[in-house]
Order: C-alpha cells, then sequence, then structure tokens
C-alpha cells in the first residue's frame, strides 16, 4: 500500500491519536502542569509502541521527563534518531481564541489548537511516517526517538541528558520537525539557525527615586543614561560596535547569496503585514540575509520610573532592559556574552552603577547541504511537493540543535513543515491538513533514499 493510500485510510484515526495529545496541556512554563507533562510523556510511550518501536521509556531528567524509544532493524544498519518536544506554549490570551485551545477542531481542512504546529503536530508527522514504513516492512535504518518536555523553556535539562546517556542516543543523524518553509507553494529546508545571547542590564543612580524639581538637572537620570548606553551599540550603519564583536562572523559564501536572492520575496508586502514604512538593517546586506545569516541586536524591554495612571514627576533610583543578540554560527554566545557586559560597563558614566547580568544563550548551526541526510531530505520534499526545495537558513534559533553537535556529535537534518500562517505561539495556532498529509509523504521518501 502506498502512503498516500495509508494516510486516506487511516486518517481519522491518525488524527484522533494526534488530538489525544494535544488535549493533554503540557505547558512547562507553568509549574501547576507538572503532572501534565507526566501524562503527555506517557502518551507518547503508549502511541511510540504502537507504532512499531521495540520499546518505549519514559526518562528521568533534571527536569520534565524525557521520552526515548527506539526500532533496531539491524545493528550494522545506519540510526536515525528522531528528536522533537511535547511542551508547549501558554495558550493566553484566551479571549482570542475561536475555539478551546486544548481541544482541536478540524475547521477550513485546518486542524486548530495549540501544538497543532508546534511541536506535537510536526512530531506525529515523524512518527506516522515511522509507522507506515514499520508496518510495510520497508524501515531499512534503526530508527532512535527522544522527546522533550522543557524545548519552550530553553531545554535547561537536555544536555545534562544527553552527556548522561551518549551510548544510548548514538546515531548517524538527527531529524527535526520543528522549523518551517518558505509557504506552501515554495518548499524549503532549513540548513542554519542563529545562536543567541540574552542579556539583563540594570542601572543604578540615586539611592532612592528623588523628586524631579529638586534633584532634575543636577542628578544624572538612570533611565536617561540607559537610553543613552544603548543607542551606542549600534550605529547608524546598523553594525553592532562592540569591539570583536565580528571577529568569529562567517561571512556567507557568494554561492549562498546569490541563492538567497533567488528567493521570492515582496518587500512592499513584508512592509505592509507588518505595517511600517520603511525597513532597516546592516548596509550592505538585504532584508532576507540581515534576517538569517548576519548578527543582530534588539532591545526585547526597557522600564523603570513611574508607569502608572496619570502623573508622578519622578527621578528614579533605577531604570531597566533586557536584550539580546542573534549570533551567526562561530560566535560562540559565552565569549559574545562577555564582550558585550565589558563594553556596556566601560561606556557608562560614573554618574551612576551598572549590572550587566546574562540570562541565557546558544549557539548557531549550519547543516552541509552536500550530507546524505540532507539529500535524503530533498528527495523526500520534492516527492510530496512536486518541487525541489530551496535552502535556507533561518533566523531563529534552537540551540539544542548545536548542543546535540557539541555532545553528541551528530548533525542534524532540520525537516519542517511549519507555515508563518500557522501561528506558533499565538492563538488560533493551526496546520493545514494538505501539509500533514504531505508531511507525513515526505519524511516516508527520506527514510526510503537514506
Amino acid at each position: 500500500m502506498g502512503i498516500k493510500k495509508y494516510i486516506a485510510e487511516n486518517e481519522s484515526h491518525i488524527l484522533e491519536e494526534l488530538f489525544s495529545l494535544i488535549r493533554i496541556p503540557s505547558i512547562s512554563a507553568k509549574p501547576e502542569h507538572h503532572g501534565d507533562m507526566l501524562a503527555c510523556a506517557e502518551r507518547w510511550t503508549e502511541l511510540l509502541l504502537k507504532a512499531g518501536v521495540d520499546e518505549a521509556l519514559v526518562m528521568p531528567s533534571a527536569g520534565n521527563p524525557i521520552v526515548f524509544a527506539q526500532k533496531i532493524v539491524n545493528p550494522e544498519a545506519k540510526t536515525v534518531l528522531v528528536y522533537a518536544h511535547y511542551d508547549v506554549m501558554p495558550a493566553e490570551p484566551l479571549e482570542l481564541w475561536e475555539s478551546h485551545p486544548f481541544e482541536p477542531e478540524v475547521r477550513d481542512e485546518h486542524i486548530w489548537a495549540r501544538g497543532a504546529d508546534d511541536d506535537k503536530g510536526q512530531s506525529f508527522i515523524q512518527v506516522k511516517a515511522f509507522e507506515y514504513l514499520v508496518k510495510n516492512d520497508l524501515l531499512k535504518t534503526n530508527v532512535k526517538f527522544i522527546f522533550e518536555g522543557e524545548e519552550e523553556i530553553g531545554s535547561p535539562s537536555l544536555k545534562g541528558f544527553c552527556e548522561q546517556h551518549k551510548e544510548l542516543l548514538k546515531a548517524d543523524i538527527i531529524l527535526v520537525s520543528d522549523t518551517s518553509m518558505l509557504s506552501a507553494d515554495l518548499p524549503s529546508l532549513t540548513t542554519g539557525l542563529r545562536g543567541l545571547a540574552y542579556w539583563e542590564i540594570e542601572v543604578t543612580g540615586p539611592n532612592r527615586d528623588l523628586h524631579s524639581g529638586h534633584f532634575g538637572g543636577a542628578v544624572a537620570n538612570p533611565i536617561n543614561v540607559l537610553c543613552q548606553i544603548l543607542s551606542k551599540v549600534t550605529d547608524s550603519d546598523g553594525r553592532i560596535t562592540i569591539p570583536g564583536f565580528y571577529d568569529d562572523v562567517e561571512e556567507v559564501p557568494q554561492a549562498e547569496r546569490d541563492m538567497i536572492a533567488h528567493i521570492p520575496f515582496d518587500e512592499e508586502k513584508y512592509k505592509k503585514a507588518i505595517d511600517v514604512k520603511a525597513l532597516f538593517g546592516e548596509k550592505g546586506y538585504s532584508t532576507l540575509e540581515r534576517n538569517s545569516c548576519r548578527p543582530s541586536f534588539d532591545v526585547c524591554g526597557i522600564w523603570g520610573g513611574y508607569t502608572g495612571e496619570g502623573s508622578k514627576t519622578v527621578l528614579p533610583s533605577k531604570a531597566y532592559a533586557k536584550v539580546s543578540c542573534r549570533l551567526v554560527p562561530h560566535q560562540d554566545h559565552h565569549k559574545i556574552s562577555q564582550l558585550f557586559a565589558d563594553y556596556i560597563v566601560s561606556i557608562a558614566p560614573d554618574t551612576v552603577r551598572v549590572k550587566v547580568t546574562p540570562m541565557h544563550g546558544g549557539q548557531g548551526y549550519v547543516c552541509p547541504i552536500t550530507l546524505p541526510a540532507y539529500q535524503a531530505a530533498e528527495k523526500g520534499f520534492e516527492k510530496a511537493f512536486g518541487k525541489k526545495p530551496l535552502a535556507v537558513r533561518r533566523g531563529g534559533s534552537i540551540p539544542i540543535i548545536s548542543t546535540f553537535e557539541q555532545v553528541l556529535g551528530v548533525k542534524t537534518v532540520l525537516m519542517g513543515f511549519g507555515l508563518e500562517s500557522n501561528a506558533i505561539h499565538s492563538p488560533n495556532e493551526n496546520i493545514p491538513l494538505d501539509i500533514f498529509r504531505k508531511g507525513i509523504e515526505a519524511v516516508t521518501e527520506f527514510y526510503l533514499n537514506y
């Protein structure tokens, strides 16, 4: 039986299994959902066993439990390690949902629910392709699964788990469906992710809030100073001014820049969608280069003083900002974190005290398009979508991908099927059924070609 026929004949059953996962509100960010994390992990083991794995375990970690499963068809064969996450983002604001976020609905040929795409829907694509191959005696590679419950809070426990279980997780390639395509009509494979460094800055002036009439003009205002400091981190050409920041930045090869230039992109439509009159970024690079393969700096939040209703003439004692840099491959986030902290302290005036606290970070990642596994994924997309996928770098970060490479010594192929319209992390998250079906077909073809 071909994969298309298999999906068609089993679709109602496939969806009900997926919905049984979605109905569990496995929200890692909220402690009150601790029991749901275990329930979701246990449900995954049931579904993986049903799909044909030899064993499926709920294993402890320093945080939420981790699901591990495997199917060994031949100890001498290649091994694929499938990574996914079963935790989801909080669903708020609930009033913006058109249906209950944890009671999935099929409307207009889409599945609507929290986790429909990120990442329960996409991980189910992987498992159903595996199931089809096992049931039809087509699986020629060993397959291992590792599903974690902390991706949405930065995967704090997964590195330690990988270090502890290196032999168990030994594989030739890691396969991940947790990324997106350019569009439904323009399939693409993600070949690069940016890294991340994140800090909180605290600026302290006087030992208490002061009357702005009595002290204004005589004492430095921490909010004013913080704004001045932040304004110096980038110049008028969009370049980051931190000394040594660009030392390890990899210049994108001209061949890849040419490929990016051929990606269909309507700048006017892009501006209109986010309601801005003009775009801004590093001089000498296109918009698609700036938001995927060049580093960036952003103020993510800033606060201090009085922000309540009405007015209060206060010169605040403190001001705060949360800031981040997206990094490119070869930029070490630990090194950048220290360079940033040293720079901020060095440019701060003596009128205030500045404290820079690193929050978290992760390395960037690049997948060579010459990898046999990448080329198998390429063939899978071509078979399912009818056209060869474009190779694109993405501006977001999945820090655990670089951790896999560092700890397990294995490359990852990012075989994601998400769309911008799927509204991950937002109300009314969804996945088109057509993409869901094609995803299962593409992953099936990956295994047949790897």
